[in-house]
């Protein structure tokens, strides 16, 4: 169990992030959610959390940009005490064949889910090299696996979070952090409504989108996986197999 540990996770306020937040509550870490703009949910995720008898606060931040990120980091610490656990899930699309995207569509997809992912473990392993221990978990894709048309931001972006988290385990392994990656399918959240047609869907072995709360299981094996590290899980019904 996660009792007495502290999990910061972006991108808490919904989907996959808030479902993690709730699953991580109910093992009894307290839960610092980070959001970008919707304040009420993320406040309304801290709720649930609460509900479980952890401390729970919402922190707004662009996790794109480094010196936000860094004084959300400080904030969070003095909040808490300490960071045990950091979930990277903040992450955004702006879909389009590669002819017609333009470059703001592509750097503001490469800047939330791969810069925004290293300016969170940047700040965040500092506290954890000084408890020689600590655990990272950060939310990649099948698209940065296999590729998807018309995501060519987004799959470029979750390949260099595979990258990233590789390099990052074997850099802070001897210190003790693990760092994984989580690599989900076709998720039923927010940002993948307007994947409803894709036919990628039917590809699907296990026949069916898959569930917030599944990828929330996966974060919880990893959380607690001690001798698992620079590993990227699938969590997406075989698609990617």
């Amino acid at each position: 169990m996660l009792s007495g540990k502290t999990a910061l996770i972006t991108g808490g306020s919904r989907g996959i992030g808030a479902a993690i937040a709730r699953k991580f509550a109910s093992m009894g870490a307290n839960i610092a959610v980070i959001y970008a703009g919707n304040q009420e949910a993320a406040q309304n995720v801290c709720a649930q959390c609460e509900g479980f008898g952890v401390k729970a606060a919402a922190y707004q931040c662009n996790v794109a940009d480094f010196e936000e990120v860094k004084a959300t980091v400080a904030a969070v610490r003095k909040d808490f005490g300490s960071i045990e656990i950091l979930v990277n899930s903040a992450g955004i699309t702006k879909d389009g064949l590669v002819p017609m995207m333009s470059e703001a569509a592509f750097d503001a997809v490469l800047s939330t889910n791969l810069k925004g992912t290293f300016n969170m473990i940047r700040h965040v392993s500092g506290l954890m090299l000084r408890a020689k221990a600590g655990c990272i978990i950060n939310l990649a894709s099948v698209s940065g696996l296999m590729g998807n048309a018309g995501q060519c931001n987004y799959a470029a972006s979750k390949a260099g979070v595979v990258g990233l988290t590789k390099s990052v385990a074997k850099e802070l392994a001897p210190k003790g952090i693990r760092c994984n990656a989580i690599a989900p399918g076709f998720i039923r959240t927010d940002m993948t409504a307007s994947q409803a047609d894709n036919p990628m869907l039917a590809m699907i072995p296990l026949g069916r989108m898959g569930e917030a709360e599944e990828v929330a299981e996966a974060a919880a094996y990893l959380a607690e996986a001690n001798y698992v590290t620079g590993e990227v899980l699938r969590v997406d019904g075989g698609i990617a197999m």
